[in-house]
């Protein structure tokens, strides 16, 4: 399994919280990329709901991660 930001797009706005299933039907209905669904069909699944794609893809970048500087501009 594998994840690009490209990838991780297609479930920004999914949605949250969503169990593995509600992920991949979700998937499917707005057309994300087959290797999207397959990454889905690969997490395990406890029945737990996820709450948000860090719990899918943890190393997800959030705006904190990019270094602009608001100040600046």
């Amino acid at each position: 399994m594998y994840w690009t930001l490209e990838l991780a797009s297609y479930l920004e706005d999914a949605p949250w919280p969503a169990t593995k299933e509600e992920l991949i039907d979700y998937s499917m209905r707005t057309g994300a990329p087959l290797e999207v669904i397959e990454n889905l069909q690969e997490l395990e699944d406890d029945g737990q709901p996820y709450e948000s794609i860090e719990e899918i893809w943890p190393d997800y970048p959030t705006k904190e991660d990019f270094l602009f500087n608001d100040d600046e501009y």
